[in-house]
């Protein structure tokens, strides 16, 4: 099959740090090339890739400098996509909705995976406008606020298997990763390490907007003893900070559309204590591979129980469920079902 993987231009695919959906977009490429598939990936120059690479900005544009306009090399990249739409028997976008009105007047197969937050008016607005649009969620919670979208699918994020390693004997500190927000609950993770008496380590980007947040909120709670902040980090800080964790902690408070903070936390058989918001309890295994709790309180008492978890266990699970492999899987019976449509022009939904 001839596909079109068209990442955002923010980052590198895959980035060599924080990166979400670049990652898991690098990760379902290789596994399409693995598979003998014909992809070309619409991405950064600076891209590492097995597939063809379309280079559509010198770099990835969040960490190049002197970029006041991200969205023109945007508009040009989908142009270009839009342009060779027939060397492709299906194209699958990874930009929000910024092509929706390209594609609305193209004759390709193609379809959008969503990797952020939907619980916005104006996100509903636009989806109101573009509804025909063939969608795919990452996880079911993330589509709850637009039960009237096109959702053709649902396919969670994976990981190479050989990314991260088990570590069946971890240390004795907590963990955080992911972003330097209010929503990500640094703080309360840093409440919740404080007043159970572990160490805690912290792997977290900071973006421009999380500024003020840091300097009032976390910066002060950094002098606090046991307490580490380590930044940002890439693939082997990740694994030693998360497969010598007791834990991960995840105390989110916002709609989190997947979390793969999560699952790379299994990865290395480590398990995470995770607030009850956003796709939470679809990727959590209560019991199995980390705790689902309410608050600062649950989170404290889960604590008491994390060190008797089955480490073989929850990377079992990671393999079964959260591999690169089962992603590729689910996408490629999806890019085979687009061109099944009913006769009122919904696609059938094949997951």
């Amino acid at each position: 099959m001839r596909i079109a993987q068209v990442a955002p231009l923010y980052e590198r695919v895959a980035p060599k740090a924080h990166g979400d959906r670049e990652r898991a977009v690098s990760y379902l490429t290789e596994e399409l090339v693995a598979r003998g598939h014909e992809v070309t990936l619409f991405a950064s120059g600076d891209s590492e890739t097995k597939a063809t690479l379309m280079p559509c900005a010198p770099h990835g544009l969040r960490l190049t400098g002197g970029v006041t306009d991200p969205l023109a090399y945007h508009y040009r990249m989908l142009e270009e996509v839009i342009r060779r739409q027939r060397d492709f028997d299906v194209v699958h976008l990874h930009t929000d909705y910024l092509h929706f009105p390209l594609f609305r007047r193209s004759s390709s197969y193609h379809l959008t995976t969503l990797h952020g937050r939907l619980d916005l008016l104006e996100t509903a607005l636009l989806l109101e406008e573009f509804r025909e649009e063939p969608l795919v969620s990452i996880s079911r919670t993330q589509r709850r606020p637009l039960p009237g979208a096109t959702w053709i699918g649902n396919v969670y994020h994976g990981l190479p298997d050989d990314l991260y390693t088990l570590q069946a004997k971890p240390g004795s500190y907590l963990a955080f990763l992911g972003r330097v927000s209010a929503e990500e609950g640094l703080d309360r993770a840093i409440e919740i390490a404080r007043l159970s008496g572990l160490s805690l380590k912290i792997m977290a980007k900071m973006g421009s907007a999380d500024h003020d947040y840091y300097e009032s909120e976390i910066a002060p709670l950094l002098h606090q003893p046991g307490i580490e902040f380590l930044g940002e980090g890439d693939e082997q800080a990740k694994q030693e900070l998360l497969g010598g964790a007791l834990a991960l902690l995840f105390p989110i408070d916002w709609a989190e559309p997947f979390g793969l903070a999560m699952i790379e936390a299994f990865a290395c058989g480590t398990p995470v204590v995770a607030f009850d918001r956003g796709s939470v309890s679809e990727v959590v295994d209560d019991g199995t591979t980390g705790l689902i709790v309410r608050d600062v309180e649950e989170a404290l008492a889960a604590l008491e129980f994390v060190s008797s978890f089955d480490r073989v266990r929850i990377r079992q699970v990671f393999e079964d469920r959260f591999s690169a492999g089962r992603m590729a899987d689910d996408y490629v019976g999806l890019y085979w079902s687009l061109p099944v449509e009913f006769g009122n022009g919904v696609f059938a939904e094949a997951t």
